[in-house]
């Protein structure tokens, strides 16, 4: 499974063998059970995470008390609070595993020694951030331009392993959706 690291990585990056067998070296495996924790609101993250398989969320917990889901992530896809991370404050998100987890820790101490060592571990990440901020350019667009209905078929069409792997439920709080919504949509599809 950890060859999968090798491949995702080369996708953005050029690095050698010898390079990635560094980079494994600043890694600690780590396994999580289905609903188990990664991060709890409030305490401050200090990793990135690659998920080698499993399925994650990101969520939050509103003034009334409702779950909204900010975030998901699979198998091949890194995943932190990067606000907690960077600014060394306490999570306001839960990271919470959606299936049975495991994951790649990269701790920030060993990311800045690594980085030192192998820069364009630094440029990986740049990339990987960049992405993941268009990602959510674009989430925010279609919720703000696409009618419920649209918003969830596309989600459905350009995430297709999320749709067969989260639940329903999820993918509507994810949405800004009732879950009762998306239920009559799939019925409506059928």
């Amino acid at each position: 499974m950890i060859t999968n690291l090798a491949e995702y990585t080369r996708n953005y990056i050029d690095i050698s063998d010898e390079e990635m067998e560094l980079f494994y070296h600043y890694l600690k495996v780590k396994k999580f059970k289905k609903k188990e924790y990664v991060l709890e609101e409030g305490k401050i993250c200090r990793a990135r995470y690659f998920i080698l398989k499993g399925c994650v969320r990101s969520y939050y917990i509103d003034e009334k008390g409702v779950e909204r889901i900010v975030d998901f992530g699979i198998d091949n896809w890194w995943f932190t609070n990067y606000k907690s991370l960077v600014n060394h404050s306490p999570s306001e998100n839960f990271i919470q595993t959606i299936e049975d987890s495991v994951v790649l820790e990269l701790h920030q101490d060993s990311f800045e020694e690594l980085s030192a060592k192998l820069p364009k571990i630094d440029r990986f990440f740049r990339i990987i951030t960049e992405k993941t901020h268009i990602a959510h350019i674009n989430k925010v667009k279609y919720t703000r331009n696409l009618s419920g209905e649209h918003l969830y078929k596309q989600f459905v069409l350009s995430n297709p392993k999320f749709s067969q792997r989260v639940p329903q439920y999820m993918i509507a709080s994810y949405l800004g959706l009732s879950p009762e919504f998306v239920s009559k949509v799939k019925a409506k599809d059928r």
